[in-house]
């Protein structure tokens, strides 16, 4: 393996045993509607102080390691004058860069989706690089049906990942990869495990194609859960099968897995969380987080728009985060909430 330095000092910055990542890149719709449930309007200038106010709280960086941002997050500023990464990194909280285009159908696979923006990510990098940006992120979405995803979903999927973070890493910018297999639909347990298991298998053949370097990258996958409309299972289940997708499907080489709370409750995510560290024993891998809704909901109740109540908002996001680094190290208990 060739050492890049530039890329393992990010990793060494953002791996640890006790911290996980901030997702608070979301897309102009998406904010809308999470402000929207607050009747707060998406300004200009209340996504500024919200995310402002994410990245100002005290103490926060003990609990986080790395925030992935939107593009406009990076030129904003806090009310103090830093910009919103500098805020960050004044914490030890490596910035980071949600880099996809978002997505739409996959031609030749109904059903399946594929996401854009490969054209220009390298020059669009070296442009977030200098806004102080060390590392990206990349979403790709597999629904579950019937006939989803088919295997040109898979494919086509994991070759946009892989090309992706080897733009990346050439790049000098740690990629995160996101295969998402989403909750939505009826499907039980063994179904997830058997479709997140074949996304991952596809995934890094299409890595080791595109000679990734593995030891520095960071994967951001879902947690094997039944479908949404599906009968819940227990933590332990999820740690269960979770588990054994990903010992079947991730290398060692892999620092850290950090999980997408993709539609669970800022509960249920934990004590997901907490399920598998306690079963996980020695796993190569550091098993953590990259939540954004099971991080902001709480947050976005406490400051319901008005800046008054920022401390309150700040809050509830130090013990969110405080009881996911908990369940990081398999020592959380309902009873803290």
């Amino acid at each position: 393996m060739t050492v890049n330095t530039e890329l393992q000092d990010t990793i060494n910055d953002m791996v640890d045993d006790t911290r996980g990542i901030l997702a608070a890149d979301e897309s102009a719709p998406t904010i809308a509607k999470r402000f929207k449930s607050i009747n707060v309007e998406s300004s200009e200038e209340n996504r500024r102080f919200y995310r402002s106010m994410l990245m100002t709280t005290p103490g926060l960086g003990k609990y986080i390691s790395g925030v992935i941002l939107f593009e406009e997050t990076l030129t904003q500023s806090t009310d103090e004058g830093a910009t919103i990464p500098e805020a960050a990194w004044s914490q030890k909280i490596v910035p980071g860069i949600k880099v996809d285009k978002g997505k739409g159908p996959l031609a030749g696979a109904p059903g399946d989706m594929i996401t854009y923006g490969l054209d220009g990510l390298a020059e669009r990098l070296a442009g977030y690089k200098v806004q102080g940006a060390r590392f990206a992120k990349w979403r790709e979405v597999y629904p579950i049906s019937a006939q989803n995803p088919t295997q040109l979903g898979l494919t086509a999927n994991a070759e946009m990942l892989a090309r992706y973070a080897a733009v990346c890493q050439q790049s000098g910018i740690v990629p995160i990869v996101e295969p998402e297999v989403l909750m939505d639909g009826h499907h039980d347990i063994e179904r997830a495990s058997r479709v997140i298991e074949s996304v991952l298998q596809e995934v890094f053949y299409a890595l080791h194609r595109h000679h990734v370097i593995l030891e520095q990258m960071i994967l951001k996958p879902s947690m094997v859960t039944p479908g949404s409309e599906s009968s819940k299972a227990s933590p332990e289940q999820v740690a269960e099968y979770t588990l054994r997708v990903f010992n079947r499907t991730v290398p060692a080489a892999v620092p850290s897995i950090n999980f997408l709370s993709g539609g669970q409750s800022p509960e249920e995510a934990t004590e997901n969380l907490n399920a598998i560290n306690q079963l996980a024993n020695h796993a190569p891998w550091q098993l953590s987080i990259s939540y954004g809704r099971a991080l902001q909901q709480p947050v976005l109740q406490a400051w319901a728009g008005d800046n008054a109540n920022k401390a309150a908002g700040q809050d509830a996001l130090l013990k969110r985060a405080r009881l996911n680094s908990l369940a990081r190290q398999g020592e959380y208990s309902p009873s803290l909430e």
